[in-house]
């Protein structure tokens, strides 16, 4: 049996128990099917309560009813396996078909499929199923388990704990490419990098041996990858005792990090390779076991059959993670950065697996305009993985250039499902095996003067606001279909308008926060409103966004979870101001004996003040010459400068002309453009506001 953190071995004179294991190892005899399934039930203090472990294979299992039943377990497996028992008592969620060893009482070990299952009522506690792994029994378990996961420590774990069947301590090395999700190409060269992706039994190990997530040392990376390529094809390798071992590490220091004890030991080193011209090598699998039990011709078989079998999982394991690490780069260049001045936000993002495997579906972004108000964008793109992730990027780019352009949201919604239209035509899209017909999104647009949101939803979920002092509230938005509906479903986007006073907080989400199987989505919403209102206006909003997303978010997600919550700020009232003026010959020179005034209020320079006086000016003069209609004139002190903004009712789109230097007219936006830093135009629903800012 083995010691702590080592393969035991016998001595040279010990007799071999093989006479003393019992019968039931062997073959069974012709005609007569092998028996080798039993079952152990458990109280909820995990003691036996009954057994049946009648069959032959499990004689010498001493299953004692009133006794523990990790007393069938070796000692190191002890604390792993209760904590799987004690978790399927807690959730009744079973834990199925894991390679697991019992203790005989002759010191002999039998390997096992264990399955956890909680009892079926009345009854309470857990049944445990022990089948007995026939080998070639174990080889098909095995193949079919380890397929399970598309992640690469998960399958390296898998594959480990199925060659435990053949040794007593198992690991997997795998090229540093695989975790990076990089090509392996052909053979290894001498700067190959390995890294321990598995090792099991779960234990505590010797200083300095190699454990899961540690890189071997480069000798030993060499001199493994020779091992496994002589003669210019992948071959198993066994080294049959310790001296051998040591002879051929040649090092102390390899011999800690790679031999797993202090004990005799023999190791049967199979090397993981993807067939081809050449063959490509992604690591090497190690059995490790006592060197009183050479390994046979047959066993070398088995081993070689199920790592061979297996070895596609883990490169398609390396390719969903370099897919998944293109897509988390795509999914970290999307999530806002920061609030501003005049607005906080922070932003919660949780994938649908531990994993992540799920990552790309949800999508969330806030950035300031360039006339100075904060546009709240999220959505949610159907399916997972590289196509949704880059449907997603696209989506968030082009709305971003859409809003900065000064487009309102509906019309922004209007680009974005004409998008999604072309993206799943019938070239591009469908043939592709990928559809983003149907996905959502919501924009939101703060205008930290007025203090109101303007807000349009295609097929989203609605916002939940809380305005100062509670409670929070879902935004009453009327329905409309996802992007890309069919024509015949499509109705105008709407803008709703409401206000949202300094205090007031934001809830942008996914329906991955609120959808619960046992609840109503309106009854989830509304939970949703409950966590937010629980929010204080001096508590941290990033550290809300997480209490809101834990309260929330079901244990096991089915769905990508995004939250994103917006502190409204806005300007001070003494940091802006408006006048409404007519679209007279004198509104220019009207404008200018104002905005004089306020500047000299405000204190500002006066080489700012003809800069912003001139660019007035011309934009007044702009607006009555070619818009008309009642103007409106607004000034804002920012941060770092000040934002002029004229309002017309024009629909024409000013432009930058060639004008020559004696032409009559023409340059008035010239002289914007050079004193400004930015200037651009936005679009509402009575006209337009030309902006431009100017530095203090």
């Amino acid at each position: 049996m083995p010691g702590e953190g080592a393969a035991e071995a016998g001595s040279a004179d010990q007799q071999d128990d093989s006479a003393a294991r019992p019968r039931a190892e062997a073959d069974p005899a012709p005609g007569r099917p092998e028996q080798i399934l039993g079952a152990v039930s458990l109280d909820q203090d995990l003691r036996i309560t009954r057994c049946n472990l009648n069959a032959p294979v499990f004689a010498g299992v001493e299953a004692v009813t009133g006794k523990p039943f990790v007393d069938l377990l070796p000692p190191w497996d002890v604390p792993t396996v209760t904590r799987r028992l004690r978790q399927v008592l807690e959730t009744g969620e079973p834990h199925v078909a894991r390679v697991q060893r019992l203790r005989r009482g002759d010191g002999s070990e039998l390997v096992v499929s264990m399955s956890i299952l909680a009892a079926a009522a009345p009854q309470e506690g857990l049944t445990v199923s022990l089948i007995a792994m026939a080998r070639r029994l174990h080889l098909y378990a095995a193949e079919t388990a380890i397929g399970t996961s598309l992640d690469v420590g998960e399958t390296a774990q898998s594959l480990a704990e199925s060659l435990l069947a053949w040794g007593d301590v198992t690991a997997i090395d795998l090229d540093f490419a695989v975790w990076t999700g990089e090509v392996v190409t052909g053979q290894p060269q001498e700067r190959i990098r390995l890294r321990r992706a598995a090792l099991v039994p779960d234990r505590a190990w010797p200083d300095g041996y190699v454990t899961p997530g540690d890189d071997l040392p480069g000798d030993a990376s060499r001199l493994l990858s020779r091992a496994v390529l002589r003669d210019d094809a992948a071959q198993a390798l066994v080294i049959p005792d310790r001296k051998a071992i040591e002879r051929v590490l040649g090092s102390p220091r390899l011999v800690r990090a790679l031999v797993p004890g202090d004990q005799a030991a023999a190791v049967a080193c199979i090397p993981l390779v993807l067939d081809g011209a050449p063959p490509v090598v992604l690591g090497v699998a190690e059995v490790w076991r006592r060197a009183d039990r050479p390994f046979e011709d047959s066993e070398l078989f088995d081993l070689q059959e199920l790592v061979a079998r297996t070895s596609h999982h883990v490169d398609l394991a390396r390719q969903h993670q370099r897919e998944h690490t293109q897509v988390l780069a795509l999914q970290r260049r999307l999530l806002p950065r920061s609030g501003g001045d005049t607005i906080e936000t922070a932003s919660v993002y949780q994938p649908a697996t531990p994993d992540s495997a799920g990552v790309g579906g949800d999508w969330v972004n806030s950035f300031p305009l360039p006339d100075g108000r904060t546009a709240l964008v999220v959505g949610d793109v159907v399916g997972h993985g590289l196509g949704a992730a880059a449907t997603m990027g696209q989506l968030s780019m082009e709305a971003r250039a859409l809003l900065s352009a000064g487009l309102a949201p509906d019309e922004v919604l209007e680009h974005l499902d004409e998008t999604v239209s072309l993206l799943d035509d019938a070239e591009s899209g469908l043939a592709a095996g990928y559809s983003a017909l149907g996905s959502t999104c919501c924009i939101a647009v703060y205008d930290p003067v007025s203090h109101h949101v303007a807000l349009a939803s295609a097929g989203h979920l609605p916002p939940v606001l809380m305005p100062p002092g509670g409670p929070a509230r879902p935004v009453a938005v009327r329905t409309h279909p996802g992007l890309g509906a069919e024509f015949a479903l499509r109705e105008p986007y709407e803008v709703h308008a409401f206000a949202a006073p300094p205090g007031s907080l934001l809830a942008l989400y996914t329906d991955g926060l609120v959808e619960d199987p046992a609840l109503s989505i309106d009854e989830g919403i509304a939970r949703l409103a409950d966590a937010v209102s629980t929010v204080h206006p001096w508590d941290a909003l990033q550290q809300a966004a997480r209490r809101v997303v834990s309260a929330l978010a079901p244990a096991h997600r089915r769905d990508d979870v995004t939250l994103l919550l917006a502190r409204m700020i806005g300007y001070r009232k003494g940091d802006t101001a408006t006048w409404r003026l007519p679209a007279r010959g004198d509104a220019a020179a009207r404008a200018r004996t104002l905005v004089s005034a306020l500047l000299g209020q405000w204190r500002i320079r006066a080489d700012t003040q003809d800069k912003v006086l001139l660019v007035v000016d011309e934009l007044v003069a702009n607006a009555v010459r070619f818009a008309g209609g009642p103007l409106t004139v607004r000034l804002i002190r920012t941060g770092h400068g000040l934002l002029c903004e004229v309002g017309d009712t024009g629909n024409g789109r000013p432009r930058l002309g060639r004008g020559g230097l004696l032409d009559d007219g023409g340059r008035g936006l010239h002289v914007v453009h050079g004193l400004t830093t930015r200037w651009g135009v936005r679009w509402t629903d009575n006209g337009k506001v030309v902006w431009a800012s100017v530095e203090r």
